[in-house]
Formats: C-alpha cells, sequence, structure tokens
C-alpha cells in the first residue's frame, strides 16, 4: 500500500542563474486528490566564482565538465544537507533535485545536468530522486519541459500556467491532453542586459520601461524561426547565446531600449502561444515581479485574468513540482507526458539513489 503523505525537499537550480531554491513540502494525497503545503523555503544565491563558471560552462570540455559536475555535486549537497539542519528537518521521504542544466540539446539526444551525481547521497544522508530529463531524451522526448505534469495535478483550476524564468513555458489542457512548450528567452536575456549596467535584475522592469520599442529589432525577433515550429519543442541557453544576443548586438541603441523591445517581445509571443485568449492564467517565476512585463502582456491578453499567487507558491513553484515529480517516482507512477515532450510514452522519470 502506498503512503498517503509525503515529506519532501524540492531543490530547483533555473537557467536564470538567481540561485539554488529549496523547499520543504508536505504532499498527501486522498481520494485521487493531490494537496501540498510548502513549510520553509530558501533560495541560496551563488557566489561570484560559481556565477562565472555557470554562464561559461556551455563551453567547457569534457574533462572540465566532469570535475564541474563533481564540484557543483558537492555544492549541492552541502546546501541542502544545511537547509536540513538549520530548519531542524526530520523524517524525510526524500530529496527531489533537478540539478542545473549545463546543454540541452534534445535534437541531438543529449542533455546535461550537472549535480545529480550518486554521491549527493552520501553528503546529505537522504534518499535522493533526481536527473528528471536523461530518460526522457533517450525516449525520443525533448526532455522538457517537465513541470505541466504538476500544474495538470496541482493547478487545474486554471486554463493555463505560465512560468517566467531564464526561459518563459506554458502549459494547457486540450482535448484531454496536457499541452506544454517553452515559449520565449525571458530572464536570461533580460539579467544579461541588467548586468551591463550594473544590477542582478531590473527591479519591476522599471529600466526597460524607461525605453522605447524598436520596431526593426522587434520584428527580427518576432521573425526567428523557433517561433514558427509547432510544439513539443524547447529552449536552451545555447538559442541564447548564438541566435537571441548576437541578434540585439546588431542594433546601436540604448540598453533601455533593447530591455524594453525584448520586453515587448516577450509579452507578444506569449499572447501568440496561447490558442484561446480567454479565461485564468497563472504566473509564476522571477518574471511575475517584472511590472512592466507583466502590463505588456496584460494588454496583448486583454480577456484574460492574470493571477500571482502567495510569494511561497511564485517563487517556489518548480521546486514544489520537482518534488511531485521525485513523488511520483517513489510510487512508480507516471510523472512526464509525452503530450508535452514528443516522448514515444507516457513514463515515470528520474535516478533513485538510497
Amino acid at each position: 500500500m502506498f503512503k498517503e503523505t509525503y515529506k519532501i525537499i524540492g531543490v530547483m537550480s533555473g537557467t536564470s542563474l538567481d540561485g539554488i531554491d529549496l523547499a520543504h513540502i508536505n504532499f498527501t494525497i486522498k481520494d485521487n486528490k493531490w494537496r501540498y503545503q510548502i513549510l520553509e523555503s530558501e533560495t541560496i544565491s551563488y557566489s561570484q566564482d560559481w556565477l562565472n563558471k555557470l554562464k561559461v560552462a556551455v563551453s567547457f570540455s569534457e574533462e572540465n565538465l566532469i570535475e564541474l559536475n563533481e564540484e557543483y555535486t558537492e555544492l549541492l549537497g552541502n546546501i541542502i544537507k544545511s537547509f536540513i539542519t538549520n530548519h531542524k528537518i526530520k523524517n524525510l521521504d526524500a530529496v527531489c533535485s533537478h540539478g542545473h542544466t549545463i546543454f540541452h540539446q534534445p535534437q541531438n539526444g543529449f542533455t546535461l545536468q550537472i549535480g545529480n551525481l550518486p554521491k549527493i547521497t552520501s553528503i546529505i544522508q537522504e534518499k535522493v530522486v533526481c536527473d528528471f530529463r536523461v530518460q526522457d531524451v533517450k525516449l525520443g522526448g525533448q526532455g522538457a519541459p517537465l513541470v505541466p505534469i504538476g500544474d495538470r495535478i496541482l493547478f487545474s483550476e486554471y486554463d493555463y500556467c505560465l512560468n517566467l524564468g531564464g526561459f518563459s513555458n506554458v502549459s494547457f489542457e486540450d482535448n484531454s491532453k496536457r499541452i506544454a512548450f517553452d515559449i520565449s528567452p525571458v530572464n536570461t536575456v533580460l539579467n544579461f542586459y541588467a548586468n551591463k549596467i550594473g544590477l542582478d535584475y531590473d527591479d519591476k522592469g522599471k529600466i526597460a520601461s524607461s525605453g522605447k520599442v524598436d520596431s526593426n529589432l522587434l520584428n527580427e525577433l518576432n521573425a526567428l524561426d523557433y517561433y514558427k515550429k509547432s510544439f513539443p519543442k524547447s529552449l536552451g541557453f545555447e538559442f541564447v547565446k548564438e541566435i537571441v544576443l548576437p541578434l540585439i548586438e546588431k542594433y546601436s541603441i540604448s540598453i533601455e531600449d533593447k530591455m524594453h523591445t525584448f520586453t515587448e517581445h516577450i509579452a507578444l509571443q506569449t499572447s501568440l502561444a496561447l490558442p484561446n485568449k480567454t479565461g485564468k492564467i497563472l504566473i509564476t517565476g522571477g518574471g511575475a515581479y517584472n511590472d512592466f512585463l507583466i502590463e505588456r502582456m496584460q494588454f496583448h491578453l486583454p480577456k484574460i485574468e492574470i493571477i500571482i499567487p502567495d510569494n511561497k507558491t511564485l517563487e517556489f513553484k518548480e521546486a514544489l513540482i520537482f518534488g511531485l515529480l521525485g513523488v511520483l517516482k517513489l510510487r512508480n507512477e507516471i510523472n512526464v507526458l509525452s503530450s508535452v515532450t514528443g516522448a514515444k510514452m507516457d513514463h515515470s522519470s528520474g535516478i533513485i539513489y538510497h
């Protein structure tokens, strides 16, 4: 018999590099309905040294990547261990960790999340469920996005679930199938330009809002091939580094104008991505704090009701859902949907280390 209650720590590090999210969660299942409560939660920022490494790791040699994976697993393990100690957390069923994405090239049958080595278990002395993407890519899927099954199980009252992180992704039901895909880059680009003027990010989108749209740049961005593809589809940092930033950098305009134009681009692509422009949309991720971006989305989607949840759900939704994916893996239940990733079949993904 399966349990009705699970004590879990969900761990997520996103492509926007704003740190490692940890959430201590109680999951309960009753009458086939899952509920959650986020207890303690924390985001641990990266040191400058780690930020520099993770920003350039995409161009590391294989040898350097192996070393980085070892070091990052150690870092992650010790951060999780401190979180458990500091909050006096006991009787855990598992720690469910996503790791940090370095490469995501499903078209080449390849995805790499560092921090998922077996030694993480010996560091934290708990059962670990991790490495959720690799199996899906082996089954011919995109290995992303993985959050939609959590949207279906925990947030079914919304017509759309939109996450605004390093990239934006959306999920929704279409003819009883869950559909999801990455829409566009978000904070990977906006933070890049905020960093150029000495800021970690553009608080509430104030800098972007002080600029103006460059219509030629906007048209070029909107014409990129990715937006013409049908789902399943997903984005990696390579897209930003090799395509988006070089395109923006061709324009001799102010950083404010670049950020304003890119914000307009995000809002427009979001509106184009939603098949039905009515209903309720739940928005989470760091981009939900960007008032200017939300304002532009509302402008392009006048009939949609935008809901921004409580801070814990907003900031820790991905950690929460990777916690749920881990629980489903422990129960050997489906935690990846082929309708979302394009894999040969629905499956139960992840590796369990004892």
